[in-house]
């Protein structure tokens, strides 16, 4: 899964072009590296703990990269829905599996719509409730009453519905630029079984696309009544002069007399 969603990030941001992006999530992902921007920030919701930290000595001041398992260092600490940038500021946020696993997903999208400015992208990636993944994630939720304490997937947050998603875009303005499923397969642990399955991969993207277990989208932060000015790369030519007129108030006859 993490590879092809490091593969659909690297395809959407490759050519987003601007000055500030901001990945808030999942730092096993990197959606950044092959965006272009000079300013690039990995942020998360809490600090991860190292694994010899004891809780009385708490989180460390300086998170490398090998603590956040990501190859850029964490920059900040933010929650998701109070981030610390003024509006219209970012140009790019990247958002892996940040909705459906944080507190309050709407403050999250809103957050994103204040900080991103007119005609900056957001990527999201999420998983798809409507998928075999999804439904094992229901199978286990129900055994947890049970006893059953083992998940496949985060048992933290709700999963959001692809469409349920884009409704909530379209409230703050945004309009899906693009979009796709991924990961038909079923979870197995083995690698034989995997491979087994592989052909599921790509019948699902032909005859089932909308049951994968991810989807994967950007969307455009549109707003009404705004014209981007574009530079004028091209010179225009002056017009030649053309000879005008002058009117006189001496008759026509008189002024030929008085020209000769």
């Amino acid at each position: 899964m993490l590879a092809w969603e490091h593969t659909h990030f690297d395809e959407a941001v490759s050519d987003i072009f601007g000055y500030h992006a901001l990945q808030l999530g999942l730092p096993e992902l990197d959606g950044l590296q092959a965006n272009r921007m000079p300013h690039k920030w990995l942020a998360l919701d809490c600090l991860p703990e190292p694994p010899d930290a004891s809780p009385s000595q708490g989180h460390p001041a300086h998170v490398t990269k090998a603590d956040s398992g990501s190859s850029r260092p964490v920059a900040l600490v933010a929650d998701s829905a109070a981030l610390p940038f003024p509006e219209n500021s970012l140009d790019l946020l990247v958002l892996p599996h940040t909705l459906e696993l944080g507190i309050d997903p709407h403050s999250a999208l809103r957050e994103a719509e204040r900080v991103l400015v007119p005609e900056g992208r957001v990527v999201i990636s999420g998983f798809n409730p409507v998928s075999l993944w999804g439904l094992r994630q229901q199978r286990d939720h129900f055994y947890h009453r049970f006893g059953h304490k083992e998940f496949f997937l985060p048992d933290t947050g709700e999963f959001i519905g692809y469409w349920r998603l884009r409704d909530w875009l379209r409230l703050l303005n945004f309009e899906v630029e693009s979009a796709r499923f991924g990961c038909y397969r079923p979870a197995v642990a083995s690698q034989q079984w995997l491979d087994r399955f592989d052909w599921m991969d790509k019948a699902g993207e032909r005859w089932w696309p909308i049951f994968g277990a991810v989807y994967f989208l950007v969307a455009v932060k549109r707003v009404r009544g705004m014209r981007l000015l574009e530079p004028g790369w091209k010179t225009h030519k002056s017009p030649a002069a053309v000879p005008t007129a002058v009117a006189s108030k001496k008759p026509a006859a008189t002024s030929r007399l008085q020209s000769r």
